[in-house]
Formats: structure tokens, C-alpha cells, sequence
């Protein structure tokens, strides 16, 4: 008999190899079946056999895997791709990341469906609207981020070439997700769009909600331990560094007293400013275009175009408009 054949003979279920008889596991998996029982319970969640529920981590995992080859063949793509072979290779590559985005897709709408919006729209001809209108949108998304590689390489005296900045740089793998995840989420699937942007959050330390909107030339130096909140609205050519954050100054609460969610609540930051190392900017704050916020400085209102930040001038006084003293 083969392994594969004795394995699920042994247990029910392919490839489990059996436990010892020791671990006593009929008793854990007893009470961890309750445990779960009691968590759907309490979140009125229906008690159904079938098929997963939730899109799967590592499914889009290999999907935007694929996306980036797809957009950087010769860069992000198979060691062994020649150029003249390039086109074969993105629609191959595309065709099966699209397929399985689609089937991830359908997953979460039907999820939706039975989580609070009936409304959802889980047809096969809606999941697919929403893959063709995705996959239209990938040339865009890909002169978009070629500006961001041109900001690294210009904005970092360190880079050799730009296709170090491709393949090295943690800044251009969180923007790569962060463009797939924000139209996924343009699209009504923020779940999905969340995965994809927390699978970089997980490789580099820099967290995009896929909400926000950024601009195109957008570079983070070096990035670990960034933070943009989902509604931030970042104009082109900004700059920022490591441990930014664009966050939220309070949170308020509903009648109920659960947290209000879905409100402006982050920083607009218009064009052309740099944020340096350590920032914290939060609230619904505006940084007027072309200023330059310094390292580690804590900003809750708003500046005009041309500021220069520094930890000083932010914790003098603000003027009559509630604008910081600035350089």
C-alpha cells in the first residue's frame, strides 16, 4: 500500500500522518471543537458543512506572487525567462493569477453575503467583472509604479540602478502590494485586499492599509515600522522614512459603544513633502504641499505649503489658524 493510501486509511483525511496514541487527541479535538462551536455561537455564525468560507493567505499569496511576475517579468519573473519569450510568459502567468483570484473573489463575496451585506453581488458574471475590470487596470498600475522605482532611485544616493531598487528595495515590494490591494479594494473585496496588503506588512515591517490613496513617485527609504492608515491621502513625489506614521488622532464611539468606522480620520499629505524618520502625524490634518516634516516630530493640526516642521517649532504655539510656528 502506498503511503498517501495507508495515511488515509489510518486517519480519514490524506496526507495526516496518525498520532500516537499517548497524546490522548480525541479529547483535544473534541474540546477544540467546542471552543470553536462556543466562538460561532456567540458570533451568530451558523454551524455548515462544506467548502472553506474565507479566501485562503496562501492562495493569494501565489497570486500576487505571479502579479508582480507578471509586471516585472524580467525582474520578478522565472530565473530562466528570455526576453523574446517575455509576452508568452505574462499571458500564461496572468491567466492562471486571474483564474484563482477569481475563485478567491467569489469567496469572499459569498462571504459578505452572509456577514451583514445581503446586497453583495456574488454572481459568477459580478466576479467576473471584477477580475476584467482588475486585469484592465494592471498597465496602469504598472506606470504608476515605475514613477515610485524612479522616485527611489533618484530620492536614494545609495541606489546603483534602478533595477536594484526592483529587486531590493522593502519600499518597492510594500507599493507593488499596496497597488494590486488598493484596486482590489476599489473593487468591493477589502478582505482580499487586506491579505495582500499584510503579506507585505509581514516581509518588510511597513503597514499600508489598502485603503489609502497614494500618488504616483512615492518612495519610502529604508520603511521598517511605517504606518498609513486607510483613509490618508497622499499626493505625488512624497518622501517619507522609517517609522512614519499617518495615523488617527482619536476614535469615536457610536451609541452603542463600538467604535465608528469608515470616517476621515488620517492625514492628507499633498505633493512634494518629505516626512523624515519618526514622524507622527495624526488626525485629519493637512500637510500643505512641498513642506518638510523633521525626524521624530508629533503633529496634530494642520500645516500651509512650504512648512518645515521641526520638533521645536511643533510644540511652540499654534497661530490663530491653528498652523505650527515653521522655518
Amino acid at each position: 500500500m502506498s503511503t498517501a493510501n495507508l495515511l488515509r486509511a489510518e486517519t480519514g483525511f490524506p496526507g495526516v500522518a496518525p498520532a500516537p496514541t499517548s497524546l490522548n487527541l480525541d479529547t483535544v479535538v473534541s474540546e477544540l471543537r467546542a471552543v470553536r462551536e462556543r466562538w460561532r455561537t456567540a458570533q451568530h455564525r451558523q454551524i455548515e458543512f462544506g467548502g472553506r468560507e474565507l479566501p485562503a493567505r496562501d492562495a493569494l499569496r501565489s497570486i500576487v506572487d505571479d502579479l508582480r511576475g507578471a509586471l516585472f517579468p524580467m525582474r520578478l519573473g522565472p530565473a530562466d525567462l528570455r526576453q523574446e519569450h517575455e509576452d508568452g510568459y505574462v499571458r500564461e502567468t496572468l491567466g492562471t493569477a486571474l483564474k484563482a483570484l477569481a475563485d478567491q473573489i467569489a469567496l469572499e463575496l459569498h462571504y459578505q453575503i452572509r456577514h451583514g451585506r445581503p446586497d453583495a453581488d456574488a454572481s459568477p458574471a459580478a466576479v467576473q467583472r471584477i477580475v476584467r475590470d482588475f486585469a484592465a487596470a494592471l498597465p496602469a498600475i504598472r506606470a504608476c509604479l515605475d514613477s515610485d522605482v524612479e522616485a527611489a532611485y533618484r530620492g536614494d544616493p545609495a541606489a546603483g540602478s534602478v533595477d536594484e531598487v526592483v529587486l531590493c528595495y522593502p519600499g518597492i515590494l510594500a507599493i507593488i502590494h499596496h497597488r494590486i490591494a488598493h484596486e482590489l479594494y476599489r473593487r468591493g473585496v477589502p478582505l482580499i485586499a487586506r491579505i495582500v496588503s499584510e503579506l507585505a506588512h509581514s516581509a518588510t515591517g511597513i503597514d499600508i492599509h489598502p485603503g489609502a490613496t497614494i500618488g504616483g513617485s512615492f518612495f519610502i527609504d529604508h520603511g521598517t515600522g511605517v504606518v498609513i492608515g486607510e483613509t490618508s491621502v497622499i499626493g505625488r513625489g512624497v518622501r517619507v522614512y522609517q517609522a512614519v506614521t499617518l495615523g488617527a488622532k482619536r476614535f469615536p464611539v457610536g451609541a452603542d459603544g463600538s467604535l465608528e468606522k469608515g470616517l476621515a480620520r488620517h492625514p492628507i499629505v499633498e505633493d512634494d513633502v518629505v516626512i523624515y524618520a519618526g514622524a507622527t502625524l495624526l488626525g485629519r490634518i493637512t500637510i500643505g504641499r512641498g513642506s518638510s516634516i523633521g525626524g521624530n516630530v508629533w503633529l496634530t493640526h494642520s500645516v500651509p505649503p512650504g512648512s518645515h516642521v521641526t520638533q521645536a517649532s511643533s510644540t511652540q504655539g499654534a497661530g490663530e489658524h491653528g498652523a505650527p510656528s515653521h522655518d
